[in-house]
């Protein structure tokens, strides 16, 4: 355990998290993603929901601001406009860590894609259908005196 680390963060992904450059891209992905498939680089958040691994990562990882979007949801059957309940979910953390960012509904080709591309997956036990999210990192910046 560590002080100001939340406990679900585990030493794999705090590593990843920590290597990850500027610009590097993280997949939180549901129980039924074909992670396995689709990673380049897969960590197991097995037993773990996505909502409260969300809020974990969004304690420490500085979302990118270089950009126009940083974070990314799938879609409802690939369309953006559908959402489920676990979207509104993952939206309200993401207002309460990023409130300075949009959660961009991406359609299941894009998503995929993007998804494909990342650094790294992890791939929880969420059981709910569409709970996928990318979280695209940004920089620490120095403290000024």
């Amino acid at each position: 355990m560590l002080i100001g680390i939340p406990p679900m963060l585990g030493p794999e992904l705090l590593a990843t998290l920590r290597a990850m450059g500027h610009g590097d891209e993280i997949a939180l992905v549901d129980g039924n993603y074909p992670a396995l498939e689709h990673a380049r680089r897969l960590i197991r958040a097995d037993g773990l929901p996505l909502v409260p691994l969300l809020d974990a990562i969004l304690q420490v990882l500085p979302v990118d601001d270089f950009v126009p979007a940083a974070l990314f949801r799938a879609s409802v059957k690939g369309n953006p406009v559908l959402t489920d309940p676990v979207h509104e979910e993952m939206e309200a953390v993401c207002s309460r860590r990023a409130p300075d960012y949009a959660l961009v509904a991406l359609d299941g080709n894009a998503f995929y894609a993007r998804v494909k591309n990342a650094h790294t997956i992890v791939a929880t036990s969420e059981p709910r259908l569409y709970a996928n999210i990318i979280i695209r990192k940004g920089v620490v910046y120095p403290e000024k005196d």
